[in-house]
């Protein structure tokens, strides 16, 4: 097939979703032809002066103007999910500077991700073209597998929360409640939630001597810059009532004990470290979202955002469209519940309408649990999105291990996300399959891991948050 004017190979498609075109293939189709065109170079600055770097081709010919402004659209748009940043650098033409500067401007085609990132930095957006891009610059760091004294371990998901007291490394007592705090406007709904949730731990254990939280969203120094979560809060509200959503829950329940909140998936990814006794892991949780993170060689969380339900996977121009950001084709809408709840209906499977994404995600998981062929068919398409978009992950990440997790995974519907993943890395990316290894835990890790690995973010001579 083609499109944009760039030659695109056989590949093995979701059964589900013909359409469906791999943003790998793309890629590495348009780079045979434009590796000898010209040279471009992309810089992002994020917090500390810490800065991201990709080095990389277009053609720079009028007939292929098209199928570049894509590939560098496509490739901003990734770095800056994955890395994170709130100003953009870049050398080389300038008709590729001038329609990137465009696109990121306060009415461009991602008016959604310049504003989101001044936000999350709390700095104006910039598109700055140069000579030199700066060097890159990272600050990884090693954070949790503390297992001493008594914890206590939440993870927020958007259809259900999770919390796990923990004793001395071992697991007293977990719980997963369902929850609806995408939907909720008042602030103080979530705000009982989270103490609730700590509350019932805490009965099971003689004392509370720190707490980790893992929840979607991007925080930092424990506070939730943005969260999917608090999406209906009023945006008058956010600012006093959900930045500091957890350190107040925390404090108001215990006082002023050591405690930690980072994204979920870099707790998924150091759920993946310790389940695996591996590194080099991509941690992935397919819930209500996509949540992301990796653990490098050293061990160490990078301090990128890895958010990876905004990066796109698919280049078919009809792909579904996220409600939150307006793009297409990102990762949210192939590996979380909206991903089932899309491939239903091409599977024949009708959901009642008016039910949540949780029931309509346990509807069809139930279907699975008979035998359902149908519902087989939804959860290998989701596993062939999977094969093709962790090829293109191992382009963006020195990965060699991949751990699943999260409610759509669980039971059988894993199994066979898991099975057509390989098969789709064995026969399309062969020399991919060769190095990555990709892994389910267990039935009750994949729903509870998190919040249990989560206990141990916070070490207990930590120096308490003023």
């Amino acid at each position: 097939m083609q499109f944009l004017g760039v030659d695109i190979p056989n590949y093995i498609f979701p059964e589900l979703d013909p359409s469906f075109l791999p943003i790998k293939q793309f890629n590495s189709a348009f780079l045979k032809r434009a590796s000898q065109g010209e040279r471009i170079a992309i810089a992002l600055e994020r917090q500390d002066g810490q800065i991201a770097t990709s080095h990389t081709f277009i053609h720079g010919t009028m007939n292929m103007k098209d199928a570049d402004h894509y590939y560098v659209d496509r490739l901003v748009k990734t770095l800056l999910w994955m890395k994170g940043g709130f100003r953009i650098y870049m050398s080389g033409p300038e008709d590729i500077y001038k329609y990137i500067a465009e696109a990121y401007s306060a009415n461009g085609s991602r008016a959604f991700d310049q504003e989101f990132m001044a936000g999350v930095y709390e700095h104006p957006f910039e598109v700055i073209r140069v000579d030199k891009i700066p060097e890159e610059n990272n600050s990884p760091e090693r954070i949790g597998g503390h297992t001493d004294g008594c914890r206590i371990g939440f993870d927020a998901g958007g259809s259900d929360r999770k919390v796990s007291a923990v004793l001395d490394g071992t697991s007293v007592f977990d719980e997963e409640v369902v929850w609806f705090p995408k939907t909720n406007a008042d602030p103080q709904y979530h705000y009982e939630g989270i103490v609730d949730a700590l509350r019932r731990a805490a009965s099971h254990l003689p004392r509370v001597d720190a707490v980790g939280v893992s929840s979607a969203g991007i925080f930092i120094n424990n506070r939730a810059m943005v969260s999917s979560l608090f999406r209906a809060v009023p945006e008058e509200l956010q600012d006093s009532r959900t930045k500091d959503i957890y350190i107040r829950a925390i404090r108001d329940t215990f006082g002023d004990i050591p405690f930690a909140v980072a994204n979920d998936g870099d707790v998924s990814a150091l759920a993946g470290m310790k389940s695996l006794e591996k590194k080099e892991v991509l941690g992935i949780a397919m819930g209500t979202s996509e949540a992301a993170g990796y653990v490098d060689a050293s061990g160490r969380v990078t301090g990128w955002l890895n958010e990876l339900a905004f990066v796109p996977v698919d280049c078919a121009p009809v792909a579904m469209r996220d409600e939150w950001s307006g793009d297409i084709g990102c990762g949210v809408k192939y590996f979380s519940q909206d991903a089932v709840i899309k491939l239903a209906p091409c599977a024949g499977i009708e959901l009642e309408e008016n039910a949540s994404p949780a029931e309509k995600l346990k509807t069809v998981q139930e279907r699975m649990r008979a035998g359902d062929p149908a519902a087989k068919r939804i959860f290998e398409s989701i596993g062939a999105y999977l094969g093709h978009s962790l090829a293109f992950y191992h382009d963006l990440y020195a990965m060699r291990n991949v751990l699943l997790l999260g409610r759509v995974t669980s039971g059988e519907g894993g199994t066979l996300i898991l099975n057509k993943a390989r098969q789709v890395l064995a026969e399309d990316y062969p020399k991919i399959a060769e190095s990555v290894q990709i892994a389910l835990p267990d039935e009750r890790f994949r729903r509870v891991g998190q919040s249990a690995v989560a206990a141990g973010l916070p070490a207990l001579n930590a120096t308490v948050q003023q």
